[in-house]
């Protein structure tokens, strides 16, 4: 059997296996900032403002109508891992907790039975750009876990495990430990309820980034795993021989260790792999259940309680002018980086 399988190239949203649902990468070169963080309104003519998905000068203003991002919105039965790489991100939810995140930081949070959130991109500086980049991974939760209490935690980015590697002719290497275990260094736990939280899924979230002709290993699992890699930067990877080109992704062996060779330049992907919840998926729109009439409940829960409601005096909060990152969650405590 090939070392990789099922090559495809990138789109905006990545194909996604068992327990992982969706994968979004966003990166987009913000303008500078005005009074209400976001673009000049003169940016904004000829689009189409709260479903702006077309890049255009460079960026995009999603479902933003003064500031990119995604105002509020619903979510059940599935858990989102933020990954931001540049930028910020102010969170709300319907629960009354908040945050700013961002360079490095992640945010993970279940959605459980049902939560409210907006996700904005403030753009605090008004005297340069506001690069943002970020990826968006869905994991999905079993049947058992799909009505557990909403929550959320945050992975500073000073806490997040970073293994550097050397390989024999001294190229370097270093992966980004965002979920489960590489090469004996453990990733930060995930919220309670998830499937992350039980080691014997192997779920694993990994960003590597090689430079040029670095060589590094990926290790052999010990289950039957989906694992994928999703390589965005770069021009070429070998796998155990096999070419991976730019801006594709391939399924990859789970049960052996796998030699990545890289290109002339300098690569970075990123790696999920973890255990099947094998389970009927019923997804429409921000909700993911196991049947169609679940699905249909969702949505009559979710018109009749709004899954707490909306304690914010705006549909996308922004958290003040100061690039201060923190955390306020449901129970009062409260965190600053």
């Amino acid at each position: 059997m090939d070392s990789i399988y099922e090559l495809k190239p990138l789109g905006f949203h990545w194909e996604l296996y068992d327990p992982f649902i969706f994968c979004a990468h966003h990166n987009d070169q913000f303008p500078r900032g005005n009074e209400h963080q976001g673009p000049d309104p003169g940016l904004l003519k000829g689009r189409n403002t709260g479903n702006d998905f077309v890049v255009k000068d460079g960026f995009r203003m999603y479902h933003g109508e003064k500031v990119p991002g995604f105002p509020v919105h619903p979510h059940r039965g599935f858990e989102t891992v933020t990954i931001t790489l540049e930028g910020l991100v102010d969170h709300s939810d319907s629960l009354g907790a908040s945050g700013r995140y961002g360079n490095g930081d992640v945010q993970w949070m279940t959605a459980g039975k049902g939560i409210q959130h907006s996700e904005i991109f403030p753009l605090l500086h008004r005297e340069r750009e506001n690069p943002l980049e970020l990826l968006q991974v869905w994991i999905n939760l079993p049947a058992k876990n799909k009505f557990v209490d909403p929550y959320y935690k945050m992975l500073w980015s000073e806490d997040i495990p970073v293994v550097n590697v050397s390989d024999p002719s001294g190229k370097h290497s270093k992966v980004l430990v965002i979920a489960g275990e590489y090469n004996g260094t453990s990733a930060l736990s995930p919220t309670p309820d998830s499937w992350a939280a039980d080691p014997a899924n192997e779920v694993g979230i990994w960003i590597a980034e090689l430079d040029p002709g670095a060589t590094l290993e990926i290790q052999a699992s010990k289950g039957k795993l989906n694992r994928s890699i999703y390589y965005y930067y770069g021009d070429g990877l070998t796998i155990s021989g096999q070419v991976l080109p730019g801006k594709h992704q391939a399924r990859i062996r789970p049960d052996q260790a796998l030699q990545v060779v890289n290109g002339d330049r300098p690569s970075t992907f990123l790696v999920l792999q973890g255990k099947p919840i094998a389970e009927p998926v019923a997804q429409y729109g921000p909700f993911v259940m196991n049947s169609r009439s679940e699905i249909q409940q969702a949505y009559q829960d979710y018109t009749e309680t709004r899954f707490g409601g909306w304690p914010w005096d705006r549909l996308d909060p922004v958290h003040g002018s100061e690039p201060i990152r923190f955390a306020k969650y449901i129970d009062g405590s409260e965190e600053e980086r």
